[in-house]
């Protein structure tokens, strides 16, 4: 089971993610409202994965993802979108992301990408 970072701007999505994944089994070492939060929390905790939503005040997922990814190549973050956000997602993938998902999300759909980023 993996050690997971949740960076979302709304609570209620962060809590929903964090339930899901805790009854996956695997281990919340953190929880940040926005990217420049996203980027000190995986600096300090160096989760092994990180669900990390798009659109966000201070500093935006994309951001957030470019700054992780330019210290820790190695870095598997997950991007979260609302529906419609296709041209946010692809985007995202041009800064190597390592897979995104639409929200809403079922749990199915969340086990499935995060094992599939973890084996990679």
């Amino acid at each position: 089971m993996a050690n997971v970072l949740i960076v979302d701007d709304a609570s209620f999505m962060r809590k929903k993610m964090s339930s899901v994944l805790t009854e996956l089994g695997h281990t919340i070492v953190g929880e940040a409202e926005n990217g420049e939060q996203a980027v000190d929390m995986y600096n300090e905790k160096k989760p092994q994965a990180v669900f990390m939503d798009i659109t966000m005040p201070v500093l935006s997922g994309k951001d957030a993802l470019i700054r992780i990814k330019h210290e820790h190549n190695d870095a598997k973050v997950i991007m979260c979108s609302e529906l419609g956000s296709e041209v946010m997602i692809a985007d995202c993938s041009k800064f190597v992301a390592k897979a995104y998902i639409v929200k809403p999300y079922t749990k199915e759909q969340i086990s499935e990408i995060l094992d599939k980023v973890l084996a990679a």
